[in-house]
């Protein structure tokens, strides 16, 4: 059984094993041993204060092999972005230029620098290790954030929102990056995407144009990825989509990935949760939940197959111990 629980310091080898396997693109976890340490002890720090209203906290989580105790997967929730240096985007809009005399009408995507996602919370550091793929692990992986929102709200912004990963090659080379980027600086994408997941993406920001952009300016390979993800996100995409996630027209400055939003009282795991009594038994069967316990600090959350009543569920003493839950508790349950 996989289980989804907060990370702690002992996770580091395995936290910077996975950094280093994820390859080109997973800008929010560099493989820096000092640096995921700060990660860990800030999430640990996040998961021990008392929070009224999202801040500068950090809850990061671990996919667990209960049986071995093997680590094999990572993500984590920013509980508000922005709020030491601006926090930037592209918003790709649109502008006319029209002559009546001349008989012309042209429509022009623009790139607008933006920062009006200053203050949402943010979906972050999503990774699985090859050996954990399949049995719904990347399900799991993906949705715990949403059962652990659902269950302390006050934590996290009204809206969420996820960067995903923009195009790149094999060689982790970025038609984006190339077509404009590259112009305004003097160093390579992977430099660039190193320098972003140090923390440095304000900096660099700060030395791209801010005057509007016309995209039929960018090479036609820039242009084409626009929006797009690279093939290896696509199914992380579609688990956001299902939630209610939609691209609203922003990208990311460095590739050229979209960023995705939802209001968090509208995610479908989150509004379709609800809390329900435990009871001991044999386990009931029956279609796929998410679950999770009603803990902070002790947060646990898996899938499994239920048959929830109205006020309660019965689990049988497996599940109910990778849970840490026994009769009588609560847990917060939501239908897949």
């Amino acid at each position: 059984m996989k289980v989804i629980r907060p990370i702690r310091s002992t996770d580091i080898d395995a936290l910077l094993h996975m950094a280093q396997s994820a390859g080109a693109g997973f800008t929010s976890l560099p493989p820096v041993r000092e640096f995921l340490q700060k990660k860990i002890d800030l999430s640990e720090q996040s998961f021990a204060a008392d929070v009224d209203e999202p801040g500068h906290q950090r809850y990061m989580f671990v996919l667990e092999d209960v049986t071995t105790g093997t680590v094999g997967g990572c993500c984590a929730v920013e509980a508000a972005c922005g709020l030491d240096e601006p926090f930037y985007n592209y918003h790709v809009g649109l502008t006319v230029h029209a002559s009546h005399e001349l008989q012309v009408y042209n429509r022009m995507p623009t790139l607008y620098l933006s920062n009006d996602y200053t203050g949402t919370s943010v979906l972050v550091s999503l990774y699985l290790s090859p050996d954990f793929r399949g049995g719904g692990a990347g399900r799991l992986l993906s949705k715990c954030r949403f059962a652990f929102m659902a269950q302390f709200t006050r934590r996290f912004a009204a809206k969420i929102i996820a960067e995903m990963r923009g195009v790149s090659d094999e060689h982790g080379r970025s038609p984006f990056w190339e077509g404009l980027g590259r112009h305004f600086f003097s160093i390579d994408y992977d430099r660039a995407e190193h320098v972003v997941g140090m923390g440095n993406k304000a900096f660099i920001a700060e030395l791209m144009p801010k005057h509007p952009i016309y995209t039929l300016l960018l090479p036609p390979e820039a242009q084409t990825v626009l929006g797009r993800v690279h093939p290896d996100t696509a199914p992380a995409l579609h688990l956001l989509e299902q939630e209610g996630f939609r691209y609203q027209g922003y990208i990311d400055i460095f590739d050229g990935g979209p960023t995705v939003e939802a209001p968090l009282a509208d995610i479908r795991s989150v509004r379709r949760s609800r809390e329900l009594t435990v009871k001991i038994g044999k386990g009931s069967g029956g279609g796929t939940h998410l679950i999770s316990n009603t803990e902070l600090a002790g947060f646990r959350c898996t899938l499994a197959e239920l048959t929830p009543g109205t006020d309660s569920v019965e689990l049988d003493a497996t599940l109910a111990a990778a849970l840490k839950v026994k009769a009588g508790a609560l847990v917060r349950i939501a239908a897949l």
